[in-house]
């Protein structure tokens, strides 16, 4: 077993572990506006249609609200909220 396979197995394990701690669409929409918040700032992101200068983008915000990001488009938003490992929620 080479040092790659070993960093390939422990990414496997991590990604699974995400996997499993990200709750259902339908469980976080029964979510209070408290319990959201307290599920994870670092858990879960949200992005949001917005207009920035005349044109389309897409805010990211942490659950309790703080804005930690912007893209082009949901597509690019989505995917920088899970290659930071957290769980994605739309928000209009």
């Amino acid at each position: 077993m080479t040092d790659n396979d070993i960093d390939r197995d422990e990414d496997e394990r991590e990604e699974e572990q995400r996997d499993e701690d990200v709750l259902s669409a339908e469980a976080l929409r029964s979510l209070s506006p408290l319990a959201w918040a307290r599920y994870g700032a670092a858990r879960i992101a949200y992005a949001r249609p917005v207009v920035v200068n005349g044109r389309k983008a897409v805010s990211i915000h942490a659950a309790d609200g703080t804005p930690i990001g912007a893209a082009p488009s949901l597509d690019l938003a989505t995917a920088a909220i899970r290659q930071h490992g957290m769980g994605a929620a739309l928000v209009h």
